[in-house]
């Protein structure tokens, strides 16, 4: 399942009605509304925002703003982008690290949300891309295997763990931790905190406590996105109890509707900062909201494609096969064993053909048909005969 498979479906089908008007006027657009209306409503977006969003999309759609070297389907398909775009925050809001070190990030959410994998992506990315020096501790007092799974994922992405124990209380932990960071220079620290199946007093009192001792510059809260609403509720129940600066939004890999990510935002008024993306501790994106609405309307996402390549394919291999090529020697077994394997570094066969343009029913089609554990056995051959 593509990421808000169902919702790029609809949209792409209604919006292709207006293909081949003549104009946009009052009528033509008033059945295509009707159905991006409902595909909203089906994806779980919340209702004043579909509200909203149909109004902003008919005002500019009947208004002066007209393009000439476009044609009126190629006009509302724009409108429609930038409305999205707009609904998801216009622009992608980074983490604010301008402080004294260590830059305390609290991560808040239910049980079950992704918060501890969240905490282990999110200390790779800084340490990977922003060069930080990243500690993490738990503060979840209540899970013995929560502080055991945290103390696992962080040697695996390289962080410092800072240990805890159940029989410690929350807020003696964060001092500890905080006292560990500043002496051993750290850039970061992360802190997860325990979750609950529901939002209680009990829990809002002590992660407001565990908040006040830490004072972190960076308050995030993790939803899982496959709830939808409900999950979007839930964070605005908590930016009332606690000062949110941000959203990361779980397990999207799965969500075929998209109704928390296009919720989100009008609703708590907090952005979304980061994307989970799978279940590997590198699978954390930055949030785009251009780049997302480029993908809900099939026309895929090059940006995020040309940033996998750099940042994800061996480029001494790459050169090494230019130059080979360049001397007319041949493409061997070996040879296609290093692009199958920089292939599957990038997302596998669905995951380059989701950012491509006007490829997401292709990249749908490589999932369900299994394309992937294909290139598996082929690597596995390749191997053999080399």
């Amino acid at each position: 399942m593509a990421m808000f498979e169902n919702l790029s479906d609809r949209l792409s089908d209604s919006l292709k009605k207006i293909s081949g008007k003549a104009s946009l006027s009052e009528a033509n657009i008033q059945d295509t509304l009707r159905e991006v209306r409902m595909a909203l409503l089906e994806a779980d977006v919340a209702l004043p925002v579909v509200k909203d969003f149909i109004e902003q999309v008919k005002q500019r759609a009947l208004g002066q703003e007209v393009n000439r070297s476009l044609n009126p389907g190629q006009q509302f398909l724009k409108i429609v982008q930038a409305e999205l775009e707009k609904v998801m925050g216009e622009q992608n809001e980074s983490l604010n690290l301008a402080a004294q070190p260590p830059a305390i990030i609290l991560m808040a959410g239910l049980q079950g949300a992704g918060k501890t994998t969240s905490v282990a992506k999110l200390s790779r990315y800084l340490s990977e891309r922003e060069k930080k020096k990243v500690m993490v501790v738990s503060a979840d007092v209540y899970r013995p295997a929560a502080i055991e799974q945290l103390n696992t994922l962080a040697s695996e992405v390289g962080a410092e763990f800072f240990p805890s124990d159940i029989s410690q209380k929350p807020v003696a932990i964060v001092n500890a931790a905080i006292d560990s960071a500043k002496k051993k220079f750290v850039d970061v620290l992360i802190i997860d905190t325990a979750g609950r199946l529901a939002v209680d007093e009990e829990m809002m009192a002590e992660i407001k406590q565990v908040h006040a001792a830490a004072n972190p510059i960076e308050t995030l809260f993790v939803i899982d996105a496959m709830i939808g609403q409900d999950a979007v509720n839930t964070a605005k129940a908590f930016n009332e109890a606690l000062p949110l600066t941000g959203v990361i939004l779980t397990k999207v890999d799965g969500d075929a509707r998209g109704g928390a990510a296009l919720s989100v935002r009008h609703i708590t008024g907090k952005p979304i900062k980061f994307l989970g993306v799978g279940e590997k501790t590198d699978a954390l994106e930055p949030f785009h909201p251009e780049r997302i609405a480029s993908r809900i309307l099939g026309m895929g996402d090059v940006m995020s494609l040309i940033e996998d390549v750099e940042r994800k394919v061996d480029k001494k291999k790459a050169e090494k096969l230019a130059q080979k090529i360049a001397k007319g020697k041949g493409f061997d077994l070996e040879d296609l064993r290093d692009q199958l394997q920089q292939m599957n570094n990038m997302g596998g066969m669905a995951g380059l053909m989701d950012k491509l343009p006007g490829m997401g029913n292709m990249a749908q089609m490589a999932q369900q048909q299994n394309v992937t554990s294909q290139f598996d056995q082929m690597d596995a051959l390749s191997l053999i005969h080399i």
